[in-house]
């Protein structure tokens, strides 16, 4: 019997009510589900929304694959890459994404920035730098350029993206409502969320929905974030930023 992990499938991006029509029709036509449903330790890694048909339609045959990952870091990571490749990506989604799969491998275990032993060197280093070691630069570089954006994007992602996640956490929906597109705030007031103290975000969150934190609202200088200093990565100067490596302003 397969499980849906929530963890697992709120990184998924989720359908419109056309794309889920037309998912599900496409099904019922070909008789069964062609792609095989992506699991690991039978939790599904990838075909939520093809899982959604078949439980309405179990008569509907399908296959699995089963796909090996070290932790349930791996598998977040895995999932945020997989879904970058789909053509429908809304500019929040994708940021989201890109800014999920940044936080999860730049501190392994979930954002344990503990110390582990490099089996080569035996030497002791931070696991998000032995991690940026294993993977032959540092993990924004890398993530920017298999998405063809600025490393300083990619960052800013990983803000955007903690932003959403605590904004979910305080006000169960908001990760939803954000990347359907419902609400629209402006990355500041999302980014605000994860920076505030934890009493304070509940409050936060749900300022998302007024119509002053909206795209297309208040000039972004007029939101007043809650912590004003910035990332060490953001603020370093030590490489000129290319305007030409960062994407049009996102828009839901």
């Amino acid at each position: 019997m397969l499980k849906i992990d929530p963890e697992f499938a709120d990184q998924i991006p989720p359908l419109t009510e056309e794309e889920f029509r037309q998912l599900k029709a496409n099904i019922l036509s070909d008789g069964e589900v062609i792609n095989p449903i992506i699991v690991w330790n039978g939790v599904i890694v990838d075909g939520h929304n093809r899982f959604r048909v078949l439980e309405k339609h179990p008569e509907v045959p399908y296959k699995t694959f089963e796909k090996q990952f070290s932790d349930r870091s791996e598998v977040v990571a895995w999932i945020c890459k997989n879904q970058l490749g789909r053509r429908n990506l809304t500019p929040v989604q994708r940021k989201y994404l890109i800014g999920k799969q940044y936080e999860t491998e730049k501190s392994p275990h979930g954002g344990n920035r503990g110390t582990i032993r490099d089996e080569e060197t035996g030497e002791f280093t931070a696991s998000s730098e032995n991690q940026n070691l294993r993977s032959g630069g540092k993990t924004c570089e890398r993530i920017a350029k298999e998405n063809h954006v600025g490393k300083d994007y990619v960052v800013r992602a990983g803000h955007f993206a903690n932003g959403i996640d605590a904004a979910e956490e305080a006000v169960p929906g908001t990760r939803q409502d954000i990347l359907s597109g419902k609400i629209c705030p402006v990355d500041a007031a999302v980014q605000a969320v994860a920076q505030a103290l934890p009493e304070e975000r509940e409050a936060l969150a749900n300022h998302l929905r007024d119509p002053e934190v909206q795209r297309r609202g208040k000039p972004r200088s007029e939101i007043k974030r809650t912590q004003t200093e910035r990332q060490p990565e953001e603020t370093d100067s030590s490489e000129p930023f290319d305007d030409e490596d960062e994407p049009a302003p996102t828009v839901c």
